[in-house]
């Protein structure tokens, strides 16, 4: 039987039209692996800094990079948050300063098809590529990607190998990540280091 499971919703701002992904994890979640379960469900690659702030306070991998920060691994989000509709916010890259809201849309959700207590029910548009400027890069760069014209299109084009698309979004690749994400973060019996 499965643990209690929050579902969310979770949209980046200041973006339009919006980029936004509904999924499932466990209520029990560390923020260290909620922080792992958005970089798959986003489409990012986890190549920069990030943070969670819940209501003043908050949580990161490296609390000496943020004065006021705490480590994120040491929490279950279950303990911070617990009503639905309450909503936080997720900081990544630093420097792009890419913030995502999350909103838990019910808090003891329950679907007798789900098979897995983690899962992407569904989203829009893709994920911006990384290191391409916060928000204003990323419009630039999709309107020299859409106009042939433009002078930096032959450019971004390279950059981003060429099939970037803008609109595109597969739950189903997304679920066979958290797939293998689960497969690979499981408790496991014996430690490297027990035996002879």
């Amino acid at each position: 039987m499965m643990d209690r499971l929050y579902l969310l919703k979770i949209q980046m701002l200041d973006i339009e039209p919006a980029i936004w992904r509904r999924f499932v994890v466990p209520a029990s979640i560390t923020l260290d692996r909620l922080h792992d379960v958005i970089q798959i469900v986003m489409g990012w690659t986890d190549s920069h800094l990030h943070g969670f702030r819940i209501g003043k306070k908050h949580y990161t991998e490296y609390p000496e990079c943020k004065d006021d920060g705490l480590e994120c691994g040491k929490y279950r989000l279950v303990d911070l948050i617990k009503q639905k509709g309450r909503t936080f916010v997720y900081d990544y890259d630093f420097g792009d300063n890419w913030e995502h809201e999350l909103v838990i849309e019910d808090s003891r959700y329950v679907d007798p098809e789900l098979r897995t207590e983690l899962a992407c029910l569904e989203g829009e548009r893709a994920c911006p590529p990384e290191d391409v400027g916060g928000v204003p890069g990323y419009v630039e760069f999709c309107n020299a990607l859409k106009d042939p014209a433009h002078e930096e299109h032959e450019c971004f084009m390279e950059w981003s190998g060429g099939d970037y698309d803008s609109e595109c979004f597969d739950a189903d690749a997304v679920n066979w990540e958290l797939m293998k994400y689960l497969r690979w973060s499981r408790n496991r019996y014996q430690n490297w280091g027990e035996g002879e």
